[in-house]
């Protein structure tokens, strides 16, 4: 019998599954048209807004979601801009549980409002001072109004691990009996955890029979394990902004919850997204915000899919899942393999003698991996450093001069003098 062949991509250890499990039947509310507005960098023009969707359709998310159109004037016109290019993902926008603002979103056309209100202790006492029973009421009375609408809601607590349980469930229970098609629970701080998170997504999910929203701040650095967290647990929508900008630290980034949802099941995210437009997308929106890619940025830095250490080069030339997780030609990316270093290899340094089409033998290239790392313990060689090494090498084995050319080199710099 052929031994099973397991899928690299996934952890030997599995965690328990549950019923309740929507890791491999998910949507993401795509926010960075929302909640990367409030990035202390984004200013957005209608032009780069409509860039950024349509780039963000084309990459297959499920849901846009826009500022509100009660922000500003501007905020009102762009919402209808975008609503008007005809996408394939739906179109909503955030409005505060407000009857003013529901009616102004409406006007705009988009396919579904996002209703919030503050409901942690701090928030009541500090922002809105309204206590649980006005709260609803207003969302009753706001809720009503959009479905009478036809459009799809969304209503969501803020500060909802701040905010007391027994309030909160009360407050799902009652919006959930008016039809809403989700609830939404908020980390707004991002004081939450992954076991946190589990405990109140299960609870809650035997409380609604509706949808469940999840929104993860990231100051502490927990937001993309929350959102799988709550996936496992019963969750069904995940918001998200590209490189993760937002309000302060941001939410999950797109590119971070793909690479997390790809290693949990990579063929329904390959199925479902367009995975190499990622780059192009974290392009745009990083040159609109003045900000870079980050070096160890998911999928797209330009350390993801670099290896550096002999050991790890060598089993990624035999099998490249020795060392990845991600198989970066399924995000339309390439890995490399740094050779011109003191940790170097000198299996490394034989795939790119092969790759130039050098007749070295693996004497030869030992002998040149010893030469790298001695260079290197002086200063770091790029590529074309190590490429001019290999070719003189190479080209003096002609002459059987090739050890003492070899010899002769005791800096970087008489390789590229």
């Amino acid at each position: 019998m052929p031994p099973t062949v397991r899928d690299p991509s996934r952890s030997s250890i599995n965690a328990p599954t549950s019923y309740l499990s929507n890791v491999s039947n998910f949507k993401i509310i795509e926010s960075t048209l929302r909640e990367g507005e409030q990035f202390a960098n984004a200013f957005f023009t209608t032009e780069k807004k409509i860039e950024i969707a349509k780039a963000l359709d084309d990459f297959g998310v499920e849901y846009l979601e826009l500022t509100s159109p009660a922000a500003s004037t501007q905020s009102y016109n762009d919402c209808k801009a975008i609503v008007g290019l005809g996408l394939k993902a739906k179109i909503l926008t955030h409005v505060r549980c407000h009857m003013d603002d529901a009616r102004l979103a409406v006007e705009t056309g988009v396919d579904g409002l996002d209703v919030v209100i503050g409901t942690s202790s701090y928030l009541r006492e500090f922002s809105h001072g309204k206590d649980m029973q006005y709260i609803i009421d207003t969302a009753t009375e706001v809720i009503q109004y959009i479905k009478g609408e036809g459009l799809e809601v969304r209503f969501s607590s803020e500060d909802s691990f701040r905010s007391d349980i027994v309030d909160l469930l009360n407050l799902y229970r009652a919006v959930d009996k008016l039809g809403v098609n989700r609830v939404g629970i908020a980390d707004t701080v991002g004081c939450a955890s992954p076991d946190q998170v589990a405990e109140l997504v299960r609870t809650l999910r035997g409380v609604v029979s509706c949808d469940i929203e999840c929104h993860f701040h990231n100051d502490t650095g927990c937001a993309i394990a929350n959102a799988y967290a709550a996936l496992q647990n019963g969750a069904t929508h995940v918001d998200t902004s590209v490189l993760g900008i937002g309000e302060r630290n941001g939410i999950p980034s797109l590119g971070g919850f793909i690479a997390r949802m790809y290693a949990a099941d990579k063929e329904h995210v390959k199925a479902k997204y367009n995975l190499p437009k990622l780059r192009e997308i974290e392009n745009i929106v990083a040159d609109a915000v003045g900000v870079a890619v980050p070096f160890n940025n998911y999928i797209t830095g330009y350390c993801a899919f670099t290896h550096k250490a002999g050991i790890h080069a060598k089993a990624i030339l035999n099998n490249p899942s020795t060392y990845e997780i991600l198989r970066p030609e399924d995000f339309g990316m390439t890995r490399y393999v740094a050779i011109g270093h003191r940790l170097t290899g000198w299996n490394a340094v034989k795939n790119r003698v092969d790759q130039l089409g050098l007749g070295l033998t693996d004497s030869d290239c030992k002998r040149v991996t010893n030469k790298i790392k001695n260079l290197a313990d002086i200063r770091p060689l790029s590529l074309d450093d190590v490429d001019k090494l290999l070719r003189m090498y190479g080209q003096a084995m002609d002459t059987d001069s090739h050890h003492a050319i070899l010899d002769s080199i005791d800096t970087p710099d008489q390789i590229t003098g």
